[in-house]
This record gives C-alpha cells, structure tokens and sequence, in this order.
C-alpha cells in the first residue's frame, strides 16, 4: 500500500498539542494545513497529555478545510512508540516526523505505522540537521515519505552557524532541499519566520520560496497563513500574462515555429512550460480553453 500524496499546502500552521483551547480555533486561519505538534511545542513533562488531546481533538477539527497532520517525536526518543501506537488518526492528512536523517530511521517508522494500523498515513518528513540536508534526495525518496520541511533554525544549530536575517547561511541548504523535492518529484515545504509580527519578511520569504520551487511555507502562528498563502498563489497580473504567453506560443508552434517574439521577450518551451505551472498553481488547467 503507498500512502496518499500531499495536498496542497501553501500554508502549514504549527499547533502545540497541549493547547487544547487552541486547536480548535486554527481552522479560522485558512491554512491548507494544520499540524497538531507533540514535538518541540510540547514540553517532556506533557508528553502524554499532548498525545491524549492529539489523537482526541483531530477528528473535530477535520473537514473544514485544512488537511490535518500530527507531528510526533523522532524515532529514538521515549516518547516515539506512544505517540504511533496512541497519538494518530486514521483519516490525518500524514505524519510530521522531525530530525529525520537515514533511511534505516524511515522504515523504523514505516514499520511502526503499519504495526499500528497506519501504514496508509505518509510521512511529511523534517530536514533540519545537516546530516538530513546533506542526504535529503535520498530521504525523500523513501517510499513512505510524500514530502518534507526544510528547518532552517534547528539546521543552523547543528551547523554551529548563525542565524541571520538575509538567510545567506541556508540559502545552499534551501536549494539543495528544493532541488530533492524536485527530483523525488515530492512537495518541499519552505522554513518558517520566527518573528511572527515581521510581516514583511514572512511575504518576502513566501515569494522568494515560490521562485526556489518550494510548494508552501511553515507558520507559527495564525496570522501568518494569509501571508503564505499569498505568496504561493498566482497573482491575477501572471495569470493573465500567462494565458497571453501560451496563446501566442500555441499559434507559434502551429506555425512551424519552436520560438516567438512575445511582448518583447523570447519565449520557447521552457518558458511556455514555466506558463503552464503558473496557471496549474492558480487550479487552472492550460488544455482547457474555456
């Protein structure tokens, strides 16, 4: 059995599993996804109780828009079996596991999942140690992963680097993990902004992401959903262009020609296909002439 694909996911907000008074309001946010987190965001004395109000709270938040995920503790910690055999859902979007870094922790987890009853669930897969980034085209071919994140602060701490505001420092490791995704063919979901109040970094991030091949961004908190879904969706002005470029193309090549002159720039099939991805993101199919 291979697991579904990811959704789309321009957005994913970070819920901690121990507020439960906060987890049923994240569906106000418009995040194509939610993750009930049972890692970083809850603390080691809480462990359980997170666990206990993951696997309660998911089913009433699910058909309402967002895709729901777990995150549960990597492979290794106390609380990793727990949080498989008693954390999950059967109908959760997948499972967020952290700190992933070979294949031989993959199908640890795999094995734990269908041993549980949830070998159907894909695993959403976090690389964020330099070990993770530096291996991430073969993680991300695992066959029980359908995507992952790329995290920039856990990264830099492994690193022994420092965090800055130009992202200077991870702009290799951004790449390399949006080149993986690429080609495992597996949606690669962008950092996260820690300063939740810096609106301006989080849209500049977002779009900057989207031009890297990114397909979405983490969010911390509620009101930067709006700001990434922005950012991973075509604006009406590339729409339009698009469907301008791609008419003027069709009638090229229907013409015998491979390339045309259009409005001033050159455009052969790579760009004509860069076009298509544009209308694709904004669920428009590039076929369907009405």
């Amino acid at each position: 059995m291979f697991p579904a694909p990811l959704p789309r996911l321009r957005s994913l907000l970070f819920a901690p599993a121990i507020r439960e008074d906060l987890i049923p309001k994240t569906t106000r946010s418009g995040a194509d996804g939610i993750v009930i987190d049972c890692e970083d965001a809850t603390p080691t004395g809480q462990k359980a109780a997170g666990r206990y109000n993951a696997v309660e709270l998911a089913p009433t938040i699910m058909g309402q828009g967002s895709a729901i995920f777990v995150r549960v503790n990597p492979p290794g910690t106390p609380w990793f079996n727990d949080d498989i055999s008693f954390g999950l859902h059967t109908e959760l979007g997948g499972v967020v596991v952290p700190m992933v870094e070979t294949t031989q922790g993959l199908d640890q987890c795999s094995n734990a999942l269908a041993e549980a009853g949830f070998g159907h669930l894909g695993i959403l897969a976090g690389l964020e140690t330099a070990r993770g980034v530096a291996d991430a085209r073969e993680l991300l071919g695992h066959r029980q992963v359908v995507g992952a994140y790329f995290g920039a602060e856990d990264y830099i701490a492994d690193l022994g680097g420092v965090r800055t505001a130009t992202n200077n420092e991870v702009l290799f490791a951004r790449s390399s993990v949006a080149l993986s995704g690429r080609l495992a063919r597996k949606p690669v979901i962008d950092q996260i902004v820690s300063n939740f109040r810096d609106s301006d970094r989080m849209t500049r991030e977002s779009v900057q992401a989207r031009a890297m091949g990114f397909a979405g961004k983490l969010c911390i908190h509620p009101g930067q959903v709006e700001l990434a879904n922005a950012g991973f969706t075509p604006s009406e002005e590339e729409i339009e262009r698009a469907e301008r470029l791609l008419a003027a193309f069709d009638i090229g090549v229907a013409s015998g020609v491979a390339a045309i002159d259009f409005e001033g720039q050159m455009v052969d099939e790579p760009l004509a296909e860069q076009a298509r991805q544009i209308l694709a993101a904004a669920g428009i199919d590039p076929r369907n002439d009405g």
